[in-house]
C-alpha cells in the first residue's frame, strides 16, 4: 500500500508561503518601532529568512543586526518581547494558529564571507588564471 504523504527533501510550497508571510509581518512590526524594548529601537534588525515546521505552529527566524553587532543582545531582546511578537504576528498573518516564534542568529553572511575569501584566496585565483601561452593561442585564432 502506498504511502499518503511521501517526504521531499525540502519544505512545501505552503510553509514557505507562510514562512514569507511571517518574515514580512516581524519585519513590519521591528521596522516601525512598535516595541517598548531600548535594544530593538536602537539596532536595525535583518530578517533574511523565517523556516516553518511541517504543521505550522513554529516559525525560526533567522535574524541579524545590521552591521552584526550587539548580536547576543539583540536575541535576548526577541526573545524577551517574544508573546508581544507572536501576537503582533497573529494579527498580521491569517493562520488558525499563531506560530511559536524561535530566533536565531543567521550564519548565511558568515558562510558568504568565508566562501568569499576562499575565492579572493591566492591558491584558487592561480588555478583560475589563464596561462600566457593559452591566451597567445586564443588570439591567433
Amino acid at each position: 500500500m502506498a504511502k499518503r504523504f511521501e517526504q521531499t527533501a525540502g519544505p512545501s510550497q505552503r510553509q514557505q508561503r507562510v514562512a514569507e508571510l511571517v518574515r514580512h509581518a516581524l519585519a513590519e512590526v521591528l521596522s516601525r518601532g512598535d516595541l517598548q524594548d531600548e535594544v530593538l529601537t536602537r539596532n536595525v534588525i535583518t530578517i533574511p529568512e523565517v523556516r516553518m515546521s511541517p504543521d505550522l505552529k513554529l516559525a525560526t527566524a533567522y535574524v541579524m543586526p545590521l552591521g552584526g553587532k550587539d548580536e547576543d543582545a539583540v536575541l535576548k531582546a526577541l526573545e524577551r518581547n517574544k508573546k508581544v511578537l507572536r501576537q503582533e504576528v497573529a494579527h498580521r498573518v491569517n493562520l488558525k494558529f499563531a506560530p511559536d516564534l524561535r530566533f536565531r542568529r543567521d550564519e548565511s553572511f558568515d558562510e558568504a564571507a568565508r566562501i568569499d575569501a576562499l575565492l579572493r584566496s591566492e591558491k584558487v585565483t592561480r588555478d583560475t588564471a589563464r596561462p600566457a601561452d593559452d591566451a597567445a593561442d586564443d588570439n591567433d585564432e
